[in-house]
């Protein structure tokens, strides 16, 4: 059947010129579908909720059986979230180009210092203080001893690391090397100094790299920052790969350091294989 959407040569079609194909009319109902469901979120004040979920949108266009919008209706909506993306970035470039005042050490008022005797680092104290408030309260007076004048010391923090630290408050983000080599020392510092956005930018970081290599050292974090998500997954990936793990040089060490999580270990390993013979 020729469709009117499609075809390569829709002037050589023969009436009725109004069929499409299989394909073309799955998508329409689709794309309607979604454009109903934003406008729905929209007006609920849970704006972005089918970004972060993508699974609510294909459960709600499978189980879709009519709509109230047409096709121009759900394409005007695309072109509304392409300006608003667009819309977004130029937002976003603006914000981010506060990172240039740390790069270049423009008008700062405050000297971070980082462990093992390193160099400070110039940063700017309004910055700190509004992406922590552990760093707002260490920069404040407390009635009974001043508020620090020309430096704050972070020593179990490595030069690298801080630096890395700050780039990431100043912008927001860190590049796949950096985020990669300081992701744990990161981790543990967005915990102490509940930085929560750190905190998602490296669970995400380490979820999205866990093997077998790193497993414990992800259980030994999750563990430290008490971050239930992530220690579950590792705790499911380390019992379901038992062999790759165990049988490491690492897991000595890890065993040693951490005799709670080896017991923790040991009995997720035995659920685990109660619940196969259960099945079986």
């Amino acid at each position: 059947m020729d469709c009117s959407i499609c075809t390569t040569m829709p002037f050589i079609l023969r009436p009725p010129r109004n069929t499409i194909c299989a394909a073309c009319y799955e998508g329409g109902k689709n794309l309607i579908t979604l454009t109903n469901k934003l406008e729905a979120d929209n007006n609920s004040n849970n704006k972005g909720s089918f970004i972060d979920k993508p699974s609510t949108i294909i459960s709600a266009t499978s189980n879709s059986t009519n709509s109230s919008k047409g096709l121009a209706n759900a394409l005007k909506w695309v072109k509304e979230m392409k300006e608003m993306e667009e819309e977004y970035n130029e937002r976003l470039s603006f914000l981010s180009n506060f990172v240039t005042a740390f790069r270049h050490e423009i008008h700062p008022d405050i000297q971070i210092k980082p462990g093992n005797n390193a160099p400070s680092i110039s940063a700017h104290r309004a910055l700190l203080a509004v992406r922590s408030d552990i760093f707002r309260n260490m920069l404040d007076s407390d009635g009974c001893k001043s508020a620090p004048t020309d430096a704050i010391s972070l020593p179990e923090l490595s030069y690298e690391e801080l630096e890395s630290l700050l780039e990431f408050l100043y912008s927001g983000t860190l590049s796949k090397e950096k985020a990669d080599k300081h992701v744990y020392s990161l981790s543990v510092a967005a915990d102490k100094y509940d930085i929560r956005y750190l905190q998602k930018f490296c669970e995400n970081r380490m979820l999205g790299s866990l093997n077998a290599t790193n497993a414990l050292d992800v259980l030994e974090i999750s563990d430290i920052c008490s971050n239930q998500t992530l220690k579950e997954t590792a705790l499911n990936f380390i019992v379901k790969n038992m062999e790759d793990v165990v049988f490491t040089a690492r897991f000595d060490a890890f065993a040693l350091k951490n005799p709670h999580l080896i017991v923790q270990i040991t009995r997720a390993s035995f659920m685990d294989i109660k619940n196969r013979q259960n099945v079986v």
